[in-house]
C-alpha cells in the first residue's frame, strides 16, 4: 500500500489531500500541520477587521474533521522536525511538547505545501509586542482584538494585504499610516496611471500616506505605543501591522531539491520536484508564468488550490499539466474596484523585458443611461509578436471581470488584433456597443 505524506495544509495541502484520497481511497494518506486549524482564507483579514464578514468561522472552508472523514490521518499542532528525502522519512512530534522525542514516518511520496512565512526584516524592535503580522488565524485573531481599541494604527507594506488593511482601518475610525519603501500603493500590482486614483481615495480618508521610505527601526513608548522609524520620518501608534510580503516556508527540503534562489521549490508541468516521489505546490513552490514563459513565484491563493488539484491526477503517474497562470488578481479599495492580470510594464521592466502599454479611460457604458463611471484600462503587449501579456481595470463600477478576460487571452497566445475582434456582449445595463476590453484592444491595434 502506498504511503503519502502531506507536509503543510492552508490552501494547497487541503485541496492535495482531498484529490489524492478521490484518485486514490485505497492509499494511506498522513497529513502534517503545525496549526490547529487548517484551509484558512486569509484574504478575509482585513474584511473581518471591519466587519463585514458573518461569521469568521466561515473564512474556512474544510477541517481536520473533514479530511479525516475523507481518509486522512490527521497531524494537527504537530511539527515536522526533518525530512530525509532519499530515505523517505521525516520525524515530527507535537508542537505543544518540543522536548518530546521525534517519531519518524517513512512515506512512499512526499507533497510538500508547506506554505510560505511572511517576511520579518532584521529591523531593530521588529520583536515589540505592539507589531503583528497578518498571516494565519492567530494573527487575524490578535489584530481583530487589538483593533477594537486602538485608535492609531501604522501598517507597512502596500501591498494587497496592507492597503485592505489600511483601508479597513480608516473606514472604523483607526487613525492610519501607510508606509512603504516604494513611492506608489500597490506599486507590484497596477501601474501609475491607476496607483495615483488609489492614492487620492486613501487620502480621501485621512489615511496618511508615508511612501519611499523605509523602515529603519521600532521603538517602544511608555504610554504602551510604538513609533516607526523610517529614513524620512516617525509615525506612533498603538499598533503596528507588518504586510512586507512573503517567503518559502522550504528549510526542511532544502539542499535536497531544486530551489529558486528564494527557497521556491521548481516544480515541473505535473507539480514534480526533482527529486523522485518528491510533489510540491502552492505558496511553496514555482509557478509557470505564461506572460514570461518561466518558472517564477507568484503566492496566491488560487495558483495553490489548482496546482493541490494536480497532484491527485498526477502523484501516481503525469496525467494532467499544469496549464501555469497569469497571477489574475482583484481588490476593493473603498468605491475602488481593481483588476489585473498578467504584466504591468514597471513588472516587465523589473523582468528585464520589454513591452508597450495602452490606456484608454471612458464610461464603462452609454451616457444615456441615468448613471454610469469611467474606467481606466491598461493593456500591455509584446511590441513584435502583438501578444497579450497584461491588463490592469480601476473604476468606481465592479471591472473584475475584465481581468479574468485578459488571464483567458494570455493563457491562448492572444495577439491584440485577436482580442479587438472578440464577440464580447453589449447590452446598456453592463457596457457599450464597443466592451472596454475590446476598445483598448482596438486602441492598441491602431498604435502598433
Amino acid at each position: 500500500m502506498t504511503t503519502v505524506a502531506i507536509v503543510g495544509c492552508t490552501h494547497a495541502g487541503t485541496f492535495a489531500a482531498t484529490s489524492i484520497l478521490a484518485e486514490h481511497p485505497d492509499w494511506t494518506v498522513h497529513v502534517f500541520e503545525r496549526n490547529g486549524t487548517l484551509s484558512f482564507l486569509s484574504c478575509g483579514i482585513a474584511l473581518w477587521v471591519g466587519d463585514h464578514v458573518s461569521d469568521p468561522k466561515k473564512m474556512f472552508y474544510s477541517s481536520p474533521e473533514q479530511l479525516a472523514q475523507a481518509g486522512a490521518t490527521m497531524h494537527m499542532r504537530t511539527d515536522v522536525t526533518s525530512i530525509d528525502v532519499a530515505g523517505k522519512t521525516l520525524a515530527y512530534r507535537p508542537v505543544d511538547d518540543p522536548d518530546a522525542e521525534p517519531e519518524t514516518l517513512s512515506f512512499d511520496k512526499l507533497v510538500v505545501t508547506t506554505g510560505s512565512r511572511p517576511v520579518i526584516p532584521p529591523i531593530p524592535g521588529i520583536d515589540s509586542p505592539h507589531v503583528l503580522l497578518c498571516k494565519n488565524w492567530d494573527h487575524a485573531i490578535a489584530i481583530k482584538s487589538k483593533a477594537k481599541e486602538a485608535k492609531s494604527a501604522v501598517v507597512i507594506g502596500s501591498g494587497y494585504i496592507g492597503a485592505e488593511i489600511a483601508e479597513q482601518f480608516s473606514l472604523t475610525g483607526v487613525k492610519t499610516t501607510l508606509v512603504d519603501g516604494l513611492d506608489r500603493p500597490l506599486a507590484n500590482n497596477f501601474d501609475k496611471q491607476i496607483t495615483d486614483q488609489v492614492a487620492a481615495a486613501f487620502e480621501e480618508h485621512g489615511v496618511t500616506l508615508a511612501l519611499g521610505q523605509k523602515v529603519t527601526a521600532f521603538r517602544d513608548n511608555d504610554d504602551d505605543t510604538v513609533t516607526v522609524v523610517t529614513e524620512k520620518g516617525e509615525y506612533t501608534a498603538e499598533m503596528a501591522i507588518l504586510a512586507v510580503g512573503f517567503l518559502p516556508n522550504t528549510d526542511l527540503v532544502k539542499g535536497q531539491v531544486d530551489m529558486l534562489a528564494n527557497g521556491a521549490i521548481v516544480i515541473d508541468e505535473y507539480m514534480r520536484a526533482s527529486a523522485p516521489d518528491v510533489y510540491a505546490c502552492g505558496d511553496s513552490a514555482t509557478v509557470f508564468y505564461n506572460p514570461t514563459g518561466k518558472h517564477d513565484y507568484i503566492p496566491l491563493a488560487t495558483n495553490a488550490v489548482r496546482q493541490g488539484l494536480l497532484v491527485g491526477r498526477n502523484i501516481d503517474k503525469p496525467t494532467v499539466k499544469y496549464l501555469g497562470t497569469q497571477a489574475t488578481s482583484a481588490v476593493q479599495l473603498y468605491d475602488l474596484s481593481l483588476a489585473a492580470s498578467g504584466l504591468t510594464k514597471a513588472g516587465a521592466e523589473r523582468r528585464g523585458l520589454t513591452v508597450h502599454e495602452t490606456e484608454l479611460t471612458e464610461d464603462y457604458r452609454p451616457d444615456f443611461m441615468l448613471t454610469t463611471t469611467p474606467v481606466t484600462s491598461i493593456l500591455t503587449w509584446d511590441p513584435v509578436t502583438r501578444e497579450v501579456k497584461g491588463g490592469q481595470f480601476c473604476s468606481k463600477a465592479d471591472i473584475s471581470g475584465a481581468a479574468n478576460v485578459i488571464s483567458m487571452a494570455i493563457q491562448a497566445k492572444f495577439t491584440i488584433d485577436e482580442l479587438a475582434n472578440v464577440d464580447f456582449l453589449f447590452q446598456p445595463n453592463f457596457d457599450k456597443p464597443v466592451y472596454y476590453v475590446g476598445a483598448v484592444a482596438m486602441k492598441a491595434a491602431a498604435e502598433a
